[in-house]
């Protein structure tokens, strides 16, 4: 069933989910620092508000994700900050590669649109007893759509000065990149697994008791 509030709620929502999410990105509560970068959970607030919201107001999200990582990365960098930052110049040259943008914004701005269209197609095919699985499904997908995709664009674009800047072969950086998905990517995917579903399942039940809003839950 379409999961859609009234107009003057969706902005407010809206408005919300974004203001989580810059909170987190200025608290230590959106980054966990790892040896090779950060690990992040800004892209909660932005699955929630997919799947809650719809993959238009979520790809808003998504872009205030990815305006997020490409501040910090540009105010508070590390070894890793020249892939989502143009401002930082890239290891072994002195500027920074405007594709850098491309990491930053892109794959956080499907992060907002994924789970909508994920949600949408399982709840289909499975038992409505099953929603809470649905969700739990949807979190870890729209994660690891971020963080796959993030790593592969990185490696894509990346991989030779990465190197450069990690003192190893290049043929070395793909092996990094899995490593990073195996560790840091399941860790992200099993928070919002756990995370998202009791978000949306709470905001499902308000819906369900507004008078002006369509019914959320599926």
């Amino acid at each position: 069933m379409e999961h859609n509030w009234n107009k003057t709620t969706s902005i407010a929502m809206l408005g919300m989910f974004g203001a989580i999410i810059f909170l987190l990105n200025f608290t230590p509560l959106g980054f966990i620092m790892l040896p090779f970068g950060r690990a992040t959970t800004l892209h909660i607030p932005v699955i929630v508000g997919s799947i809650i919201l719809g993959p238009k107001h979520g790809a808003v999200l998504g872009f205030l994700f990815g305006l997020c990582s490409l501040i910090m990365a540009t105010t508070a960098p590390v070894l890793s900050s020249f892939v989502f930052s143009p401002f930082i110049p890239v290891p072994g040259t002195d500027s920074g590669n405007p594709l850098a943008l491309l990491v930053a914004f892109g794959p956080r701005i499907l992060v907002g649109i994924v789970p909508w269209y994920v949600y949408r197609l399982i709840s289909k095919i499975t038992p409505k007893k099953l929603q809470a699985v649905n969700l739990l499904i949807t979190a870890a997908i729209g994660s690891l759509t971020n963080t796959i995709l993030v790593m592969h664009l990185w490696y894509f674009i990346f991989r030779e000065p990465w190197a450069y800047a990690r003192n190893e072969p290049v043929s070395a950086m793909y092996p990094v990149v899995t490593a990073i998905i195996a560790s840091a990517g399941l860790a992200e995917a099993v928070v919002a697994a756990v995370i998202a579903p009791a978000v949306c399942l709470a905001l499902m039940t308000v819906a369900k008791r507004m008078p002006n809003a369509r019914q959320i839950a599926s």
